[in-house]
């Protein structure tokens, strides 16, 4: 015999608890007929009729979503099922592209629930509640046990209304109600259980809770009451819905770019991105909140303090993990993260900032992948950029603790801000490279795009940090015969240079400067630049930026791995005198993120300059001489600097080259179909005069399941590779493929297949029968009859 229902014990409890006091063998009061069932309540002794309809609250001693099965008693209506949204709901919530077995939906926006039944509902004796968890602790208090009576809105802003439907309309599959549900636009976002109470005459039954009725929840940037609102369809298309971007890097004067996999619609991605969360131990009331969401993800998608996605790597040395450029995409990283649980080895900013876009937009944040050149990293909140010389303007390497990166990439995310003042909605900067700690975390932002154009340093979140990247002053500082220091020379352009993203619509690079920053030299720009130092650790007024009579300027002729190099420097007199110039020109490589190595060739020239007139210093390398110091993402950085001999003016300029590879060739081979291999050729030659060795292959693509990395032999030197590999493209419709090639003697190879995929024949295995029906109208609220006046539910 099974175990008593531990609430029919409660319920005998409560009634005799009820009794009036004329003892216990004094009969209760009957209420009058209809009563009870207009509340959706009844006379036994399950003590549900003690409490009125907006009273569904579990009894003692349960759990929100743990429930055992409650044993069915004749007169209780008990679920057969339930249906969680359609493909209707799916298409109208902009989630049909998840590869996902459970319904995935948008907050703020409407969704269908069916609930099958054994019985058609009455709405004269029945009553329905839909319950709703999330998380392991859910409590009402919090907006984690959510409890809707049917026609009514929960404490939190959860709606359910019945359906309207033609009279006559047939339910083949049985009696059902059909339920149009909402969650409100600013409910937290996560993995919702679902289940129903029903009260009958009989009683009230509560259906246990299956993970097959269970749905994900996201932000809605396409409802104008959330938070993440987006205006535009474009923009929409691109920064949530896009799958496949380009993310830009080299230097500001030879820009490239490489295609990555977003993937955010690939199977096991969203499970990963809430699993990110979990990890943080974001509490699961907070998560509706789309500032506190972008935070936590910037802390979590590196590992430092929390053992979170990826390990950052910048020594060179890759050999526990894979090299940073060889990754396609964000989906295998964030597999093998949920999948074991420990940090993936390794990526650098842009490899951060491609899995933080993954995450983001598929959580239904509106983000895109932002790429500033000449990048400063102020490590003294100075909100300069300081460099320091010896008498003889040589670099005193350390006490250059400040340095500018080629390029760094970093993420902007669409929301509004109600934690700050009026002005400072729109794009948020939010940067997952691990670089200076924010309140004692690896993490940086969200931070006001407008805060920062503004010099308004003083605004959360890392407004000081941002702003010294994308337009601090570069001071040149020169050590006299005293020993104190002295500025010599100022360059207030210099820093964040053709900030870059992907355009929305045009697939292609997208100039922001102007979002980041004023025009250079404007009125506006240098006022937000006093207004932002004078919140520095050193505070100062304007300096004069440095002129004089002379001017260099450095450039280079074509750049190209494993070709000669030249490199100019240009000297000319605006004068009325001659002038004599002495230069030091030093060569040295330098990793992407300013650190340098030691200068392998140096060179001093004395000119004498005509007035009106120029000399041109050339600097010619081989191979031979630079590429045994110049590594993977690495550019070489040519410094200039010197002084004119009649007047002391000092000059100084510096010059970063890219040195450029070739890109990959895809070729499709044959038709792309659902389910079907799809073989694809990778071409590639060899431009070095020295075999490569070591080199993988790595693919990716949404939609798409690609092969494992490929490693490969030597290549020698000029040598061309052609390349077989199968592919199996998972979803129909138009697909990128993405590859990488990487190897020790070579920067990163890439290349981008473009793929129209066919679904797959009716009857196989990869063909799905998904069909969809309009959303019904939903039905008006029904009023209930409220209880005579003065009555009691006793």
């Amino acid at each position: 015999m099974p175990d008593a229902d531990p609430r029919l014990d409660a319920g005998r409890w409560a009634a005799a608890s009820f009794r009036p006091r004329g003892g216990p063998s004094a009969p209760a009061p009957r209420p009058r007929r209809g009563f009870w069932r207009r509340l959706g309540g009844c006379c036994s002794c399950c003590g549900c009729c003690r409490r009125g309809n907006e009273d569904w609250e579990p009894p003692p001693g349960e759990v929100p979503g743990r429930r055992p099965p409650q044993p069915l008693r004749p007169g209780l209506l008990a679920p057969r099922g339930l249906v969680v949204a359609s493909l209707a709901d799916r298409l109208a919530h902009h989630t049909s592209e998840f590869a996902c077995s459970r319904p995935v939906l948008r907050r703020g926006q409407r969704f269908a629930l069916r609930v099958l039944l054994p019985r058609p509902f009455d709405p004269d004796s029945d009553s329905l509640c839909v319950e709703l968890t999330l998380g392991p602790n859910p409590q009402v208090a919090k907006g984690t046990h959510v409890l809707i009576p049917l026609g009514e809105t929960s404490a939190t802003g959860w709606t359910a209304e019945e359906e309207e439907e033609e009279e006559g309309a047939e339910h083949p599959g049985g009696p059902a109600l059909r339920l149009c549900l909402a969650a409100p636009p600013d409910a937290p976002i996560g993995r919702y259980c679902l289940s129903i109470k029903t009260r009958t005459g009989a009683g009230e039954y509560a259906a246990p809770f299956d993970d097959a009725n269970d749905f994900f929840l996201l932000f809605n940037p396409w409802c104008p009451d959330d938070n993440v609102y987006m205006e535009k369809t474009s923009d929409l298309n691109e920064y949530v819905l896009n799958e496949t971007g380009r993310i830009f890097y080299g230097t500001e004067d030879q820009i490239a770019e490489r295609s990555w996999n977003y993937g955010q619609f690939d199977a096991g991605v969203l499970e990963a991105c809430l699993y990110i969360l979990d990890r943080r131990g974001m509490p699961h009331s907070a998560r509706g909140d789309p500032v506190m969401v972008s935070r936590v993800v910037s802390a979590m998608v590196n590992s430092l303090d929390d053992n979170g996605v990826l390990v950052g790597n910048w020594t060179g040395d890759y050999a526990q993990g894979t090299n940073p450029s060889a990754w396609a995409g964000s989906v295998d990283i964030l597999r093998a993260y949920h999948g074991a649980g420990a940090p993936v080895r390794y990526g650098q900013c842009w490899v951060f900032a491609g899995v933080m876009t993954t995450v983001l937009r598929c959580l239904g944040l509106p983000t895109r992948t932002v790429t500033n050149y000449n990048s400063a990293h102020d490590t003294d909140v100075s909100l300069t950029t300081d460099i320091y010389f010896d008498e003889n303007m040589r670099p005193l390497e350390r006490l250059n603790t400040d340095s500018v990166w080629n390029f760094h990439v970093w993420n902007d995310c669409w929301m509004k801000r109600p934690d700050l003042p009026d002005g400072y909605d729109g794009w948020q900067v939010v940067d997952a490279t691990p670089q200076e700690t924010s309140s004692g975390l690896f993490c940086c932002g969200p931070c006001s795009v407008t805060a920062v154009k503004n010099g308004e340093v003083f605004l959360k979140y890392d407004t000081p940090f941002v702003f010294a990247e994308v337009n601090s002053d570069k001071v040149y500082w020169q050590r006299q015969p005293s020993g104190a220091f002295a500025v010599v020379h100022v360059e207030e352009g210099a820093i964040g240079r053709r900030i870059s993203t992907l355009g929305a619509g045009s697939g292609a690079r997208l100039d922001v400067t102007h979002q980041y920053k004023h025009p250079e030299g404007s009125e506006e720009e240098r006022r937000a630049v006093s207004t932002a130092t004078s919140h520095g650790s050193r505070p100062r007024t304007r300096g004069t930026p440095s002129s004089g009579e002379v001017t260099v300027t450095v450039g280079a002729g074509p750049a190209v791995a494993g070709a000669e190099l030249e490199l100019r420097a240009v000297a000319r007199n605006e004068g009325l005198e001659p002038r004599t110039l002495r230069l030091r020109l030093a060569l040295a490589a330098v990793r992407y993120t300013g650190v340098s190595g030691a200068p392998f060739r140096q060179e001093q020239h004395r000119r004498a300059v005509p007035p009106g007139q120029e000399e041109t210093v050339t600097m010619t390398v081989a191979y031979a001489e630079y590429g045994p110091h110049v590594g993977d993402q690495d550019a070489l950085r040519l410094t200039v600097a010197g002084a004119v001999e009649e007047t002391g003016q000092v000059v100084a300029k510096e010059l970063r080259v890219r040195l450029h590879t070739p890109e990959l060739t895809l070729t499709l081979l044959a038709p792309a179909v659902v389910g079907q291999e799809t073989p694809v050729q990778v071409v590639f030659q060899n431009p070095l005069p020295e075999p490569l060795s070591g080199a993988t292959l790595r693919m990716e693509g949404a939609g798409i399941s690609c092969p494992k990395p490929l490693p490969m032999g030597s290549v020698g030197a000029g040598q061309t590779v052609r390349l077989r590999q199968a592919v199996v493209p998972l979803r129909p419709g138009r697909r990128r493929l993405v590859a990488a090639l990487e190897s020790p003697q070579l920067g990163p190879l890439h290349g981008v297949l473009q793929l129209d995929v066919a679904p797959a024949p009716a009857g196989s295995a990869g063909s799905t029968g998904n069909t969809g029906s309009p959303p019904r109208r939903p039905r008006r609220a029904r009023r209930r009859t409220p209880p005579p006046a003065g009555s009691t539910g006793g």
